[in-house]
């Protein structure tokens, strides 16, 4: 999977948010609220480029105290969250 292009997370009003800029924010006008852990996992997925879920959960393991297993399945929950609204694309 890989970030849609377009789509950023900026801090607004002191929430963290991914908002649509120039092109990608044609059919998406709105804003994605992110807790901190999830824009903690946006900001990785945007670094490694193509990502995994199983990538992404292995870093939040590196980061957090969570299980592999908590977090895999925690990772999968938000990647089809971003999927639904359309700011990450599959392989």
């Amino acid at each position: 999977m890989r970030i849609k292009e377009g789509f950023v997370l900026r801090e607004v009003c002191g929430e963290r948010v991914i908002m649509g800029e120039g092109l990608g924010a044609i059919n998406f006008g709105k804003m994605l609220a992110l807790n901190e852990t999830a824009a903690w996992l946006w900001q990785q997925a945007q670094d490694m480029g193509d990502f995994t879920v199983e990538a992404l959960a292995e870093r939040l393991c590196e980061e957090y105290e969570v299980t592999a297993d908590e977090a895999k399945a925690d990772v999968a929950e938000m990647i089809a969250d971003w999927q639904e609204v359309g700011v990450v694309i599959s392989w």
